[in-house]
């Protein structure tokens, strides 16, 4: 069973108190009337922290033509559906047919500060950071004292206080890698007096950092908590990333460090699951021994339209069928660009397993509208392994988690960070661990690296963890995202692709944020 559920995220808009985010970023939930009722017990204490994780994967929903916090269409503004836009239709792994507002900007790259993805995805995260902060604002030892709550009850509590504290800093990373500047604020605010303030991507990438290296010894042991609670091995796989991307965000290089906190995960026991594609099938919960951290979804408790209920719905396309996906039925939408697929030594998945793409399609989209034209990548499922559907009779809604962290990325991680200078692993080390995930995909050591380089290791990463919300992040660190130096359908709007300004490494502080908050400054050349 998957231990992490809500059936509603109006649960956690009750207990947090709701606050209209895309009116006023700056007011944050109070829940002044409620809190001492709410926060009377450790059940109390469980049941907001079980809403914090669910925040990840839920949404609003106020009745019909109605807009949740994120100030969109709540089947669409979910924290996953919004970063994976952001994260993948920008990128060369995929496009989309639809015109929904704002969401060809991403091919486009002509995204503005009115863009309503963008908008729902920073407020989204601006939402979860202050419900973490609500629950550190409650768990004090002054609050657990004064209400009574037991010894061995304040423990439990505190644990979970750690956990929120992850939480938050991984939404904090969220911002700081796409928006760079965002507005700032902890428990340690007081509600309501002032607006905040914004934080530089420098001081950002420094309180990450000690939040995370603060928390990491106070997280439990890896793997030591129930399926879908972030541990000691989250908060290392985090700094990993942050390290591995540190030059891009504070101009300094910090490729050792993430070699240390990648062994912290290598070293801890996790192993490669044997098959690549149980990675994203509806029992992927099972997959312990790799995924490190994950965004649960359940058909029957999670219902919305986001998360990997939108990815597996929107990549079955014409020539397709739903009950190939554990589903109802597909929505024609994202495809791949060629140059994902061309990466891969064949088109069949016989040379790499991890080849998962629908192929009846013409692989060159001409027309980015056109669902009939491009190759989806077909790796995510809701059946399990052994070939049944999801739990909701209807097929519409998924089973399948998403993997936030998971032991593949830090092998690949470690590896780059060597190549680029690090230390703590030699050369050797480093071809083993990307041997490693590649014997995994080959089915033996075929496929082996005899030397590694930076540009095989780009491509490698796209192989490994297409779709799965890394490549902007990946391209931006090679100098590829804006640049004329790689190039890929409909970059930039263009068939061929073309480069844009570098300021759109970083996306807008939204413009309503902007209005409502004299302490925030727009990005340069928004």
């Amino acid at each position: 069973m998957k231990n992490i559920k809500s059936g509603s995220i109006l649960v956690l808009v009750a207990v947090l108190g709701l606050w209209s985010c895309h009116k006023d970023l700056n007011r944050f939930p109070t829940n002044d009337l409620t809190s001492e009722v709410v926060y009377k017990d450790l059940a109390g204490y469980t049941g907001v922290a079980t809403k914090v994780y669910s925040a990840l994967a839920l949404t609003g929903s106020f009745g019909p033509g109605s807009t949740d916090l994120a100030g969109i269409d709540p089947g669409t503004s979910d924290f996953l559906r919004l970063w994976w836009k952001a994260q993948t239709l920008s990128t060369d792994e995929a496009v989309v047919a639809w015109n929904d507002p704002g969401i060809q900007d991403f091919h486009n790259m002509n995204w503005g500060s009115n863009n309503p993805m963008l908008s729902g995805l920073y407020n989204r995260c601006m939402y979860i950071i202050s419900a973490a902060n609500e629950f550190l604002r409650e768990s004090t030892d002054a609050k657990l004292n004064g209400r009574g709550i037991s010894a061995a009850d304040q423990t439990i509590i505190k644990n979970f206080r750690t956990e929120m504290r992850f939480i938050r800093a991984y939404q904090y990373w969220v911002m700081m890698d796409l928006f760079g500047n965002p507005p700032f604020i902890t428990e340690e605010q007081t509600i309501g007096l002032k607006a905040p303030n914004q934080i530089s991507r420098a001081q950002l990438f420094q309180y990450i950092e000690t939040e995370l290296r603060a928390i990491e010894n106070e997280l439990a042991a890896p793997r030591s908590l129930p399926y879908g609670r972030a541990d000691r091995a989250a908060a290392w796989s985090l700094l990993s990333r942050l390290y591995l991307n540190a030059q891009v965000y504070i101009g300094t290089p910090r490729f050792t460090d993430c070699i240390t906190y990648s062994k912290r995960v290598i070293d801890a026991g996790y192993s490669l699951v044997p098959n690549y594609a149980h990675l994203f099938l509806a029992d992927n919960h099972l997959n312990t021994s790799e995924n490190i951290f994950n965004i649960q979804y359940d058909g029957l408790n999670t219902q919305n339209f986001g998360g990997t209920t939108f990815i597996i719905h929107a990549q079955i396309v014409s020539g397709q069928t739903g009950a190939q996906f554990g589903v109802n039925g597909g929505w024609s939408g994202i495809r791949a660009t060629k140059s994902l697929p061309d990466r891969f030594p064949d088109n069949t998945g016989t040379i790499d397993k991890r080849m998962i793409f629908f192929t009846g399609n013409p692989k060159e989209i001409t027309t980015v509208s056109n669902a009939a034209e491009g190759w989806p990548s077909a790796k995510f499922k809701n059946i399990t392994r052994t070939g049944a559907p999801g739990k909701d009779p209807s097929g519409t809604f998924v089973d399948t988690d998403f993997p936030v962290f998971r032991l593949a990325e830090m092998y690949l991680n470690a590896a780059e960070a060597q190549l680029r200078g690090g230390t703590g692993i030699t050369g050797t080390e480093a071809l083993n661990y990307v041997n490693t995930v590649r014997r995994r995909a080959y089915g033996n050591n075929s496929g082996d690296y005899t030397t590694l380089n930076l540009n095989e290791l780009l491509d490698e990463r796209s192989r490994e963890l297409h779709w799965e919300g890394t490549r902007r992040t990946d391209l931006i660190r090679y100098g590829f995202f804006t640049s004329n130096s790689y190039l890929w359908p409909w970059k930039g709007g263009i068939a061929g692709g073309t480069g844009v300004g570098t300021f759109r490494n970083l996306y807008p502080i939204p413009a309503a944020d902007l209005s409502a908050n004299p302490n925030l400054k727009q990005n340069p050349n928004y």
